[in-house]
């Protein structure tokens, strides 16, 4: 057991220097293949994200406004998700093969479960003695969901939106490992199979910095449409 643990941490293929790791990601920053795995990595995210996050939300809007559709949608949608999109992966390749439509599928899948839940959540906290009051006084359906449903609704939307969000990033790196020859989870394979252990690190650098940039922009434009909430405003229970 000591000799192992002693060759692990000597061994600069399995453990590289943080000086062998700082060079290839400043390196990696202005190589092509880094580049260009980054942008293969990123459109897998954005397309899949918007077919799942478009549908989740629509899905979750509509489960919460008619008993009809929650009544059909929700046995279905609560027996499918809690299979885990890495469950997906057999699948998702015999039905598309390799390249980039199993991606989509898989982000899609892994984006759309929390979106829908937050939609539909956010519509069941809506006040319902607001709108019964618009109501009374004659608001139609369409003024009812703009201008009460939904700013109510935009808080559980948008949390929604940044877990899946992030939920969809770390499914598109699953998914390079096993059935993609391009993106950063295949860059992250390729070297471990050549005991490039520095360029295994710094592929999880570069993951780590893009989803924490795409959390970032995601909040940036949560705070741009709710001004009236921000994130991280914790309060301080010290002046109560």
């Amino acid at each position: 057991m000591g000799i192992s643990i002693q060759i692990f941490l000597t061994n600069q293929n399995l453990l590289p220097p943080p000086s062998a790791v700082a060079n290839t990601v400043f390196n990696g920053i202005f190589h092509d293949q880094f580049i260009s795995d980054s942008y293969f990595s990123i459109k897998r995210v954005i397309i899949g994200y918007f077919i799942g996050g478009t549908l989740g939300l629509i899905l979750g809007l509509l489960s919460g406004l008619k008993k009809q559709t929650n009544d059909v949608l929700r046995p279905i949608i609560e027996f499918i998700r809690p299979i885990p999109p890495i469950a997906w992966i057999p699948l998702a390749l015999l039905w598309f093969g390799f390249g980039d439509p199993p991606a989509y599928f898989l982000v899609a899948l892994g984006a759309f479960f929390p979106i829908f839940s937050n939609a539909f959540l956010g519509i069941t906290l809506v006040e319902r003695g607001t709108v019964e009051v618009a109501r009374c006084h004659g608001a139609s359906k369409q003024f009812l969901f703009k201008k009460i449903i939904l700013p109510q609704t935009l808080p559980s939307i948008f949390t929604g939106l940044r877990t899946g969000l992030g939920v969809a990033w770390m499914v598109v790196i699953t998914a390079e490992l096993v059935g993609a020859q391009s993106g950063l989870g295949y860059l992250i394979q390729i070297s471990r199979a050549q005991l490039q252990g520095e360029r295994v690190i710094a592929g999880m650098v570069l993951i780590g910095v893009i989803g924490f940039t795409l959390d970032y922009l995601m909040k940036m434009i949560s705070e741009r449409i709710m001004p009236w909430k921000k994130y991280g405003k914790g309060i301080n229970y010290g002046e109560y």
